[in-house]
């Protein structure tokens, strides 16, 4: 455990070191969205992201193998409003052993759904544990492909990774996911919780139009395409 935590404050140090500016890990969460959406045949799937309550995003999670493995990621959060608009992002941390794709050294991007109000009732807490206090789950693969039913009805959150351009559902068993407070507090200029931001009805900062506008596009692209698919299909 105390080399587990070691390793955790050296991958930490390192991490705020490269850092980044609260715009600079948007324009990346952007990025890693816009990417992963446009990825032929071996995105995240239509259906799976249109029922999602929420998304967070971890751009460049950094490993690192010194006798345990370790990760540290900076990110963001957004959930759906009830009129489908997306919210404010709120700063999220990710942290945790060993936890499949371990390759020494590696960044990794995360992306994860939260496919149900369970799940988004973790969210909004201060931390919790994937797999321990929220059940959590590999995500399929393939834009349009149908998702396993036992895995999406069973699972409150779905994970994935993208890691040397390969693109694979992972289980994030072990790790966990708590507020950013140093992020938010960047980000809005005030201390607010992740509850404060994806409950409320916070005004985004213009340097989150970005990732919000991304969010949208791809909504109304797969709400158009629903709307345009004949009906004998």
């Amino acid at each position: 455990m105390r080399l587990l935590n070691i390793t955790l404050g050296v991958l930490a140090s390192a991490a705020m070191l490269l850092a980044e500016t609260a715009q600079q890990r948007l324009d990346d969460a952007t990025a890693v969205v816009r990417e992963i959406m446009n990825t032929p045949d071996k995105g995240i799937p239509h259906d799976l992201f249109d029922k999602a309550h929420c998304i967070v995003i971890i751009p460049a999670m950094k490993s690192g193998a010194f006798g345990v493995g370790g990760k540290y990621g900076r990110g963001y959060a957004l959930c759906r409003h009830e009129a489908g608009s997306w919210s404010a992002p709120a700063a999220m941390r990710l942290e945790g052993g060993s936890f499949g794709f371990q390759i020494g050294g590696q960044s990794t991007d995360v992306v994860m759904l939260v496919m149900n109000d369970r799940g988004m009732h973790h969210l909004l807490e201060s931390k919790f544990t994937l797999g321990g206090d929220a059940s959590v789950a590999a995500g399929p693969v393939g834009r349009d492909a149908e998702a396993n039913t036992d895995v999406t009805m069973g699972a409150e959150i779905l994970s994935w990774s993208r890691a040397r351009g390969v693109f694979a559902g992972v289980s994030l068993q072990g790790a966990t996911l708590r507020n950013d407070d140093e992020g938010n507090s960047e980000l809005y200029g005030k201390s607010l919780t992740s509850k404060d931001i994806l409950t409320g009805n916070l005004t985004p900062p213009d340097v989150a139009h970005p990732i919000i506008a991304e969010l949208d596009r791809y909504s109304a692209d797969h709400q158009e395409r629903s709307r345009s698919k004949p009906d004998n299909q």
